[in-house]
């Protein structure tokens, strides 16, 4: 068996190949290796490219594939396959050197976390077809001037190359390559080439399956590849041929082959494609498929093999569902994609959506874009009925609230216990996870509230226009599409945000903090129920899988808006994964209290109390009390400081505030915090326009009081977007025109036409007020 070992310095010219047995290359490796190795695997901290990792215990019996791609971070032993496409440049004459760069740094990343990299590679026909071009080209034009006596060239034919010679000449260049990118990072390569008969010879199988344990014991990555120079070609009708056999044809079916008896845990196959669609790619219906189960591949139609390379989708298929039937797992995905090939690898071993995951465990509902597709279908539908109807379901889910109050108070003490015994929500977080009987009677009052004044929110006219003579323009109320609501630990938020979908005809897509599980499916299933009484059950539908939120964020084909519910991190995380998918959401809830000298004494403890008192874990809650200078040791500051005693809210000074006091409060470390809880500071402004500054300043445009009586009027701006202020169902409708005309076309209008733009305004329809 041919192998050439990176062992730099030892070794440096790159065309030098060896023949190494495992005896030979652990002879090596006591010799060469043995501190350098011993520190690689000992170091639990390295860095390269300023880029910090930390080595992971992995650990993993091999025998069945992970079922899941959140299981894919613990894969320890990973063969990557690159397809001749991923590696050649589009001219298919030499290496795409940036995306083979890009690949070895993925694969040092994860060789230095402590797993097993193997990489199985074409390029050496491609790379040995650049090398012998130009030695043609060359050797053409040295001749043709000593012919001419000239040095001025004329069109020179290159003969077509074969395969074999080219991949003989591009072998040893594409093995130096590799061997030099992977230097850069501290890690040594080693080149094995094999043929389909090296698999059939017991022998020879032992002495690979020997060699590449070794390499990998030493912590060296194997870059594997079929001898192109001496290959035949491909037995026809010799592919499958049971359980333990597969014929090595393509790189495909050697990576497969190679996985399996090397018990590999995790196969990544890249490609030129995004991963396997349920019809060729670029056809008008084709869709990603995200997850492919052995039995699928009847109800796929493959297309035709990529540009380069021998095998096409069809045997990638094959080869994956092979490999998957010994216990590996597979993932085909798109490694010449500009925006993703930098970091596909180790999106893939993370468990990111990418690609197409082979899994033999089906789940028991549907998936996530299904499920998407059921809340399109059943949001149209919802629209399409009469707002009656819709608020009669709003009205069923309030009666369904109220009726079923035990079952839901015994599903959320579920939540609360296993929130509570695992200890990992904050007090905040524990009291937004809670719901009671008051909660839920005054959720029921919310939602019929929300039913009586939907009644014409859906196909309302908000403006017509007459362009000309029997020609009118109308924009109409319509509703956004499907929704994504991403909330976390507040069950309520469901029928909430369930009920406003439904009043402006939207489908909706929940996903639900795992904290709230139980609660989250009981309300779920209610709000189903209540659907169900005019057909429209699959119009809201709740995320049960292991979605993660940047999958979710990804699908732009089939959500419309995303609507994130929960503290500031999330609606970062979402406003920074969403791709394409507006995002409609706040940031953090610090909010303020303004007390000015013409306060009313009779309303400012009330309204303070009601601000931080009544559900501090609300994000309107207050988190800052501005005080006017004036009201210091006034009597109205002592009844405030008094009351929030009373309430138990620990105050924490602001800079101004502390300076006026002897015996001061702890002083706030930051005036932009968003406490949560019964906490507030207080700061000390000398006017209004001071108090206005600070908001502007410290808040977070969501929520802010000024409680005066002088009848000024100051508006604080609170967002930039359509939907202003509080979200309710305007905010989740937009608008579309209608043109109702009679013949009318456009040379109606040109310069001789026969009729003129009008532009008048039209009164609106009366609304619906009963």
């Amino acid at each position: 068996m041919l192998c050439r070992a990176a062992l730099s310095p030892l070794v440096r010219s790159p065309g030098w190949c060896f023949v190494l047995s495992p005896h030979a290359i652990a002879a090596i490796s006591r010799l060469y290796l043995p501190y350098h190795t011993q520190r690689l695997r000992n170091e639990s901290i390295r860095c390269w490219s300023n880029i910090p990792f930390i080595t992971m215990p992995l650990s993993r019996a091999h025998g069945k594939s992970f079922a899941h791609r959140s299981e894919l971070k613990h894969a320890k032993r990973i063969v990557v396959k690159l397809g001749s496409a991923v590696v050649t440049r589009g001219d298919e004459c030499g290496l795409a050197l940036g995306r083979l760069a890009s690949i070895v740094e993925q694969v040092s990343v994860l060789q230095n976390q402590g797993r097993e990299m193997m990489i199985v590679t074409s390029g050496a026909v491609a790379f040995g077809k650049q090398r012998l071009r130009h030695e043609i080209l060359l050797s053409q034009s040295v001749r043709q001037a000593l012919h001419s006596g000239q040095s001025q060239l004329k069109d020179m034919a290159i003969p077509v190359l074969e395969a074999r010679a080219c991949a003989a000449a591009g072998q040893s260049g594409l093995m130096a390559l590799y061997e030099a990118m992977f230097t850069q990072y501290s890690i040594c390569a080693a080149q094995i080439l094999v043929t389909n008969l090296d698999f059939h010879d017991e022998q020879k199988r032992r002495n690979l399956n020997g060699t590449l344990h070794e390499l990998l014991r030493m912590n060296i990555v194997p870059i594997i590849n079929t001898n192109d120079a001496v290959v035949p070609p491909p037995e026809p009708n010799s592919d499958l041929q049971g359980v333990n056999v597969i014929s090595v044809k393509d790189n495909d079916s050697l990576a497969a082959r190679l996985a399996v008896e090397m018990k590999t845990d995790l196969l990544i196959v890249l490609s030129d494609v995004e991963g396997l669609f349920d019809s060729p790619p670029g056809s008008d219906d084709a869709k990603l498929i995200d997850i492919f189960y052995p039995g699928d591949q009847q109800s796929v139609t493959f297309g035709t093999k990529s540009r380069v390379g021998m095998g096409g989708m069809e045997a990638k298929v094959k080869a994956a569902l092979w490999a998957l039937q010994g216990g590996t797992s597979v993932v085909i995905a798109n490694g010449t994609h500009p925006k993703i090939s930098g970091h596909v690898i180790t999106d893939i071993v993370d468990g990111k959506k990418v690609g197409t995951f082979f899994s033999e465990v089906k789940p028991a509902g549907p998936t996530v874009e299904q499920q998407a597709e059921m809340a399109r279908t059943g949001g149209r539908t919802l629209a399409a009925l009469q707002p009656e109807q819709r608020a009669e379901i709003i009205c069923r889910l309030a009666d369904l609230l109220t009726d079923q109050r035990e079952e839901i108070l015994l599903a959320n003490k579920k939540d609360l216990e296993e929130a509570e015994n695992k200890g990992r929500l904050a007090l905040p977080l524990l009291k937004r996870l809670s719901l009671s009987t008051s909660k839920l009677n005054s959720l029921a009052i919310g939602l019929r509230q929300i039913a009586a004044s939907s009644q014409d929110s859906v196909g309302r006219v908000i403006r017509r226009t007459r362009i000309a003579k029997d020609l009118e323009l109308e924009q109409v109320t319509v509703p956004i599409g499907v929704l994504l609501v991403i909330f976390e630990s507040r069950p309520d938020c469901l029928p909430q945000v369930s009920a406003l979908a439904i009043a402006s005809g939207n489908g909706l897509l929940l996903k639900g903090g795992k904290e709230a599980a139980y609660s989250n499916q009981i309300l779920h299933h209610l709000t189903q129920e209540a659907l169900s009484i005019h057909g429209v059950k699959d119009a809201v539908q709740l995320v049960n899988t292991r979605e993660e939120v940047e999958d979710l964020c990804r699908l732009d084909k089939l959500i419309d808006l995303i609507i994130p519910r929960g503290s500031s991190q999330l609606v970062r995380d979402i406003q920074k994964a969403a791709k394409g998918i507006p995002v409609m959401g706040h940031s953090e809830g610090i909010c303020h209290v303004y007390v000015d000298t013409d306060a009313s004494v009779e309303k400012v403890t009330r309204i303070i109390r009601d601000s931080k008192c009544e559900y501090p874990a609300a994000c309107n809650a207050l988190e800052t009390l501005l005080i006017h200078r004036d009201l210091l040791r006034t009597p109205l500051f002592d009844q405030i400081i008094d009351m929030l005693r009373v309430e138990q809210v620990k105050i924490h000074a602001g800079p101004k505030f502390a300076s006026y006091l002897t015996f001061s409060p702890s002083e706030v470390k930051s005036l932009r915090t968003e406490y949560g809880d019964l906490e507030c500071c207080i700061e000390v402004v000398d006017s209004v326009q001071e108090a206005v500054e600070h908001i502007h300043k410290y808040g977070s445009s969501h929520t802010d009081v000024i409680i005066t009586e002088n009848g000024a009027e100051v508006g604080i701006s609170t967002s930039r977007i359509h939907a202003r202020g509080p979200v309710g169902i305007e905010g989740l409708l937009t608008t579309k025109w209608l043109l109702r005309g009679d013949n009318h076309v456009v040379s109606d209008f040109s310069e001789h036409g026969s009729m003129k733009y009008l532009h008048e305004s039209l009164p609106l329809p009366q609304r619906h007020t009963s």
